[in-house]
């Protein structure tokens, strides 16, 4: 597993996460680094939203939908509602918990790849069912459909 804690220069709070990791791991076998960002760029390049940010094997488990990369100071909330510079100790454990060595798969099967022809019997791309030909409902609408093209004038 490789950690990589992405911080601004004089960030408060790169060391407190360090030590959260350390703690977090639990002696756990990982490579965990520390980088200094200077720029917007490095920080977009990187996937830096705040400092510091912490990417557990190149991700960001704790980055908001929509975040945008910044080098501004960042704030983590816990479960509790408890906001602070530094992830919450439980929260971090589970997001290395979920984490997998590069290269290695999850334990989890893939739950949405969709076996070839497994749902898609009649070609539709799972855009519904299609009622077959012959006595059922295609042909019940068709009859209906076909018996109804006179208005009725009474």
């Amino acid at each position: 597993m490789r950690i990589t804690v992405l911080t601004v220069a004089d960030c408060p709070n790169a060391q407190p996460a360090l030590e959260r990791v350390t703690t977090a791991l639990d002696g756990r076998d990982a490579k965990v680094e520390l980088v200094k960002v200077t720029n917007e760029t490095e920080a977009a390049q990187r996937g830096m939203y705040g400092s510091p940010t912490i990417l557990i094997n190149g991700t960001d488990p704790f980055a908001p939908p929509g975040a945008v990369p910044s080098l501004s100071c960042r704030l983590y909330r816990d479960a509790d509602g408890t906001v602070s510079g530094v992830p919450g100790e439980t929260a971090l454990r589970q997001a290395l918990a979920g984490a997998t060595a590069p290269g290695q798969d999850a334990d989890v099967p893939d739950c949405c790849t969709q076996q070839p022809d497994a749902l898609d019997v009649v070609g539709r791309d799972g855009r519904g069912r299609r009622a077959p030909a012959a006595r059922g409902l295609r042909a019940v609408h068709q009859q209906a459909t076909s018996n109804n093209t006179q208005p009725d004038r009474a």
